[in-house]
């Protein structure tokens, strides 16, 4: 796999615009004026995550003795509650209980640094080791892309207003439900294979 192919299936992996309602939603509670401050820290460390997995994530997998196939499993039960509570909003009294300003889950984690994006940073370093640096270039432009539109959601929202947001986002909701049991179904298939 080349460079541009490499960016483009983390790119495509990554979805910076279908995370646009995603971070919308996550962000709610979070006064106007600190959202593009709060964005740039979460794209920062979902960078940092993605770096250190890029570089130790078969390391770390094998210390703590877990597969790869475990990475995409719990990546799918996590990814399948998040999307339950877009489709399905907390009511009023549940909504402000949970109304704090989002730290690293679930902006840089799962919805940037993903474990469908982890396993893929894998899967690159280990087939082919000898060209980590191209990995790390890949990464790099797909994140710079993925951070640039991202910063740019308070502005989308402002576009889309409350109900058109509140419409993306139960939609990215089901569109998300669809992904996270495909991940789930996608490491159960490579966990009865092995």
């Amino acid at each position: 796999m080349d460079t541009l192919s490499a960016i483009l299936l983390l790119l495509t992996i990554m979805d910076p615009l279908g995370n646009v309602a995603n971070f919308i939603s996550s962000l709610h509670p979070v006064p106007p004026e600190r959202r593009i401050r709060v964005i740039a820290r979460e794209v920062l460390i979902a960078l940092i995550i993605m770096l250190v997995f890029l570089f130790c994530g078969q390391w770390l997998l094998s210390l703590l003795h877990l597969r790869e196939e475990t990475l995409s499993i719990s990546g799918g039960i996590v990814l399948f509650l998040i999307a339950l509570k877009m489709i399905f909003p907390p009511s009023g009294r549940e909504r402000e209980e949970i109304a704090l300003e989002p730290f690293i889950v679930p902006l840089a984690t799962p919805f940037i640094a993903g474990p469908s994006v982890l396993a893929t940073l894998l899967v690159l370093v280990s087939s082919q080791p000898e060209y980590m640096s191209r990995w790390v270039v890949a990464l790099l432009a797909a994140w710079a892309i993925t951070a640039a539109v991202l910063l740019m959601s308070p502005a989308i929202s402002r576009v889309l207003k409350q109900k058109g947001s509140m419409a993306v986002e139960r939609l990215m909701g089901m569109l998300l439900v669809m992904v996270a049991v495909q991940m789930f179904l996608n490491g159960l298939k490579r966990y009865l294979q092995s």
